[in-house]
């Protein structure tokens, strides 16, 4: 149950709501942008790159749409303050984690692709950390119902 407390949110909470949503519009457009890449789009890619995209099984392709979703619609719950906006990154989350699962753990994709290319899923993982964390404290302080 949340505190009885302000059920005022803070001006920082709508921007990182606001924040999240951009975030989740971005990926969802870096998810689009990949899975519908033309055969010629694939070709200009560096080898590994490429390789590493015609691998990716269709369990890891939805597993990157549920989690650029689950990421999109929880940051439009966040900013709506319905507290079902946990569930939707904890789903989101879920599905960053099977996607670079495979990706890293399957395909070996640091060997592959170079260990530098763990950098940017390891800052999509922390933001889906945060986000949770940030609708659990809201839930926490009343501000989502």
């Amino acid at each position: 149950m949340p505190d009885s407390g302000s059920n005022t949110p803070p001006l920082w909470f709508k921007i990182a709501a606001v924040v999240a949503i951009l975030w989740g519009l971005a990926g969802v457009y870096a998810c689009y942008s990949q899975l519908s890449m033309s055969a010629a789009q694939l070709a200009a890619l560096p080898a590994a790159q490429s390789d590493a995209f015609t691998a990716m099984p269709v369990f890891v392709k939805g597993a990157y749409v549920v989690a650029v979703a689950g990421g999109l619609i929880g940051g439009i719950l966040l900013l709506m303050r319905k507290a079902p906006a946990q569930i939707a990154f904890i789903v989101s989350l879920i599905g960053v984690v099977v996607q670079f699962g495979w990706v890293f753990g399957v395909y070996q994709g640091a060997s592959k692709l170079g260990p530098s290319s763990m950098a940017f899923p390891a800052f999509i993982a922390a933001v889906g950390v945060a986000q949770i964390w940030l609708a659990g404290l809201a839930f926490k302080r009343g501000w989502l119902g």
